[in-house]
């Protein structure tokens, strides 16, 4: 970040129609871009005053995974956005040190999105989904979760299959949302029809009428052709709405008349166009409070949640977590390049005990991520080294007044982190002490096994006798 508090990001692109228009975009949204052409420029730019303040980096689908990792060699924290063409392109920039991949093409808005996203992020795991890259095509059988308030959604959502009223589906980010809404599209009369996904947070207010109502040609400087939105394509079948409560204020009477009526007015036509499209709506803020807060029309509020479902967090179906990490794993298997890995029961417990803010599709980052760097066929809790440091460093002191004694350092003097072995060292330490050397409850409390602990103690050098 400049000192002026402007975000600053590398481009990584010989596309000269892309980079002005990223350019362009990057500016209306508080960022500024340098513009490197090739690995060559890339790599020069990085030793440069502006190179030494970046926040991150975006590389095209031409830009090779030994670029990426000679980027990774130089600047181990600066993180990395690569945009793919193909699914061992994304696997490959993964491996080679991406923190995220986008699928090409994809516009200015979803690549600032992604960068916001990255930036903002305080975790030192990269949660974004991985989902949309799996094609996992899951019926309501197929969904991983025993939790009762989770079955209990995903009934009432089956039984809201056969209707055509649209459907409301509220939770926080990463539980599965779209997974449902696409569970319920398969398992309709209209399931056969292709289904349409359209984000009201990813563009504009004008591009988000012409993709959802479309446009004639002429309508507007730059309507050089008729567009037909998603909402007519979506004849017959079904359109997806993610983030219902971004749409702007604008477009929420015309959603309405689609909504309750089927009527559309695409931008520039004389006549609405009358369709059949179900509406499933998702939403991560609760649409009540945008209601009353007055930001979102209550008549179509209104309309969207006759049937009006709402996903748990991850937090608060922890049962859920084991089988939902084993479920990953095998797609994650399924994956061109990838092969079957397993888990231990150690790194289990560790996964049950993590906070899993971003919900499932945190869980399903950080185990592609993990199973990506892991050259064995089985994940320890060693693969999870972000997670441990996480965790080790949320542990609570005994007692206030103890807090000082008792806690665990996470950096050295200099500021850096210290090394992964020093604070588990630490750890194991404090355990012992505060269980009063009773191996079986520091294992159990530690979430290891007794050999397991034995050993670590061996290999930290650390005595059990406190």
């Amino acid at each position: 970040m400049t000192p002026n508090g402007t975000r600053l990001f590398l481009l990584v692109c010989a596309d000269l129609a892309q980079t002005r228009a990223l350019g362009t975009a990057a500016t209306r949204n508080h960022w500024r871009m340098i513009d490197a052409r090739d690995a060559e420029n890339a790599l020069a730019h990085l030793g440069t005053h502006d190179g030494m303040m970046l926040d991150a980096i975006v590389v095209a689908p031409d830009v090779s995974a030994q670029c990426m990792a000679d980027i990774v060699s130089q600047r181990p924290a600066l993180p990395i956005i690569a945009l793919t063409e193909a699914m061992p392109n994304a696997l490959a920039a993964l491996r080679a040190g991406a923190i995220d991949t986008l699928a090409v093409p994809a516009s200015p808005e979803h690549i600032l999105r992604a960068l916001s996203a990255t930036v903002g992020n305080s975790c030192p795991v990269a949660w974004r989904s991985f989902s949309e890259k799996l094609d996992c095509r899951l019926g309501f059988e197929d969904i991983v979760g025993a939790d009762p308030v989770f079955r209990t959604t995903l009934a009432k959502a089956a039984k809201a299959v056969r209707s055509r009223v649209p459907v409301l589906i509220e939770g926080p980010p990463g539980v599965g949302k779209q997974m449902i809404a696409a569970a319920i599209h398969r398992a309709s009369p209209r399931g056969k029809r292709p289904l349409f996904h359209v984000d009201c947070a990813t563009a504009s207010a004008a591009s988000l009428d012409s993709d959802l109502f479309g446009h004639e040609q002429g309508a507007f400087t730059g309507a050089f052709a008729r567009q037909i939105g998603k909402a007519v394509n979506g004849n017959d079948s079904c359109l997806i709405l993610e983030n219902i409560d971004q749409l702007p204020a604008t477009l929420q009477l015309k959603m309405l008349e689609l909504v309750q009526f089927g009527r559309v007015h695409p931008v520039g036509a004389r006549a609405a166009v009358l369709v059949d499209v179900r509406i499933i709506a998702t939403s991560a803020v609760s649409l009540a409070d945008r209601v009353r807060a007055h930001h979102f029309r209550e008549d179509l509020y209104d309309q969207l949640k006759a049937v009006a479902l709402t996903v748990p967090p991850l937090r608060a179906r922890v049962a859920d977590i084991s089988p939902l990490a084993r479920h990953f794993l095998a797609q994650i298997a399924e994956l061109p390049t990838m092969h079957p890995v397993g888990i231990t029961s150690a790194a289990l417990e560790m996964l049950n005990s993590a906070p899993w803010p971003g919900n499932a599709r945190q869980l399903q980052s950080v185990l592609l991520r993990a199973a990506l760097k892991c050259d064995g066929d089985t994940l320890t809790t060693a693969d999870f080294p972000s997670l441990a440091t996480q965790l080790l460093g949320n542990i609570p002191s005994p007692s206030a007044h103890q807090a000082r004694d008792n806690s665990v350092a996470l950096f050295a003097p200099d500021g850096h982190m210290r090394p992964l072995a020093a604070i588990e060292a630490d750890v194991m330490r404090l355990a012992i002490g505060h269980y009063h050397g009773r191996m079986t409850e520091v294992a159990r409390r530690l979430g290891i096994g007794r050999s397991t602990l034995y050993r670590k103690l061996v290999e930290l050098g650390i005595s059990d006798a406190a």
